[in-house]
């Protein structure tokens, strides 16, 4: 049996909480909490969610760039919060990220191709006389023309520049990419370009993504498999197309009822739920989603509901589906 690319087992990530700046904890936010799933390789994994739910923690706790609080990462069998620092260093070129707002994430004082040789450089992935052929492989990989290499980053649209951000993480040739809301901060037309690349560097080289988003839309036409997370807990996970034809708890419900629709009345998911912000600093003691559950029952207040097989790889984590079913 083939090892999976990716592999998360328990994993925790608790952040102290303080009255005041000289006081005492005052407990934990639990901004992950015993997540577990795994990746394959030219598999495409999206954590979907609520913001402050935990996904873009978990992204970065799976890179290493933040601490886990408890838990294991696996990296093609090899536990990542094991490897030293030449190690980790090694780990770098094989794992990359592709962050939210491209603006921030790319050093304005810098040319874009000078962003790319530095990567190049940095990590000895080419010779000295081959980084600008290196650089004009990335450039058209992503689709942008090799002239705009002496720009600035202010020069270029916001999907442009996230073609660039894509082609350096690209530049060392990464196995697995954690792309955090990628297309969120762009037009719906350059959204569906973006997601086009990421879909053919998937097929062409075979990289794994864990692609973090909240919009269920995107979500549908890139992912292989779905997570669905709720204060830092995975509350049910499936193959994409299982997931939106049979979802099974009632977060997933709710989320899929909050996609906009011509025709609000002939939405099979259209139904009112209980409002409600979630705090991760508060967390129930039961059923994390039992609060704005129209389902909810006595036991969801006490029992933490286990994350269980219903069918084939399709999992909820619901008192409902043991033995109940939703309606």
């Amino acid at each position: 049996m083939d090892v999976p690319l990716v592999e998360v087992r328990e994993l925790k990530k608790y952040f102290p909480v303080r009255r005041g700046f000289a006081e005492s904890g005052a407990g934990f936010v639990r901004a992950v909490d015993k997540v577990d799933f795994s990746i394959n390789k030219g598999e495409i994994l999206a954590l979907v969610g609520e913001s402050g739910c935990g996904k873009t923690t978990t992204g970065r706790l799976l890179l290493r760039l933040i601490n886990k609080t408890d838990g294991t990462v696996l990296f093609k069998g090899e536990n990542i919060y094991n490897a030293g620092k030449d190690e980790l260093r090694n780990l770098r070129k094989k794992m990359q990220v592709v962050f939210q707002n491209p603006y921030s994430s790319l050093n304005p004082r810098f040319r874009v191709g000078s962003l790319l040789s530095e990567v190049l450089r940095f990590h000895n992935i080419v010779s000295k006389s081959d980084v600008k052929s290196r650089i004009k492989e990335l450039f058209e990989q992503v689709d942008i023309s090799v002239s705009s290499a002496d720009k600035y980053p202010f020069e270029f649209s916001g999907g442009q520049l996230q073609r660039i951000a894509i082609a350096r993480a690209l530049a060392l040739e990464p196995d697995f990419i954690v792309a955090d809301e990628p297309v969120s901060a762009l037009d719906v037309s350059v959204q569906a370009q973006i997601i086009n690349l990421l879909k053919s560097l998937k097929e062409k080289y075979g990289i794994a993504f864990l692609f973090i988003s909240h919009d269920l839309n995107v979500i549908r036409q890139i992912s292989s498999k779905i997570a669905v997370m709720y204060l830092g807990r995975i509350v049910e996970s499936a193959q994409c197309g299982e997931l939106f034809r049979h979802p099974s708890h009632p977060y997933t419900r709710m989320l899929l009822s909050s996609i906009p629709v011509l025709e609000p009345k002939k939405s099979t998911y259209r139904r009112q739920f209980k409002s409600g912000i979630p705090y991760s600093s508060f967390t129930p003691s039961g059923c994390c989603f039992y609060p704005r559950c129209e389902y909810a029952m006595d036991v969801c207040k006490y029992v933490v509901p286990q994350l269980r097989i219903i069918s084939g790889s399709h999992r909820v984590s619901c008192h409902m589906n043991n033995g109940f079913g939703l309606d």
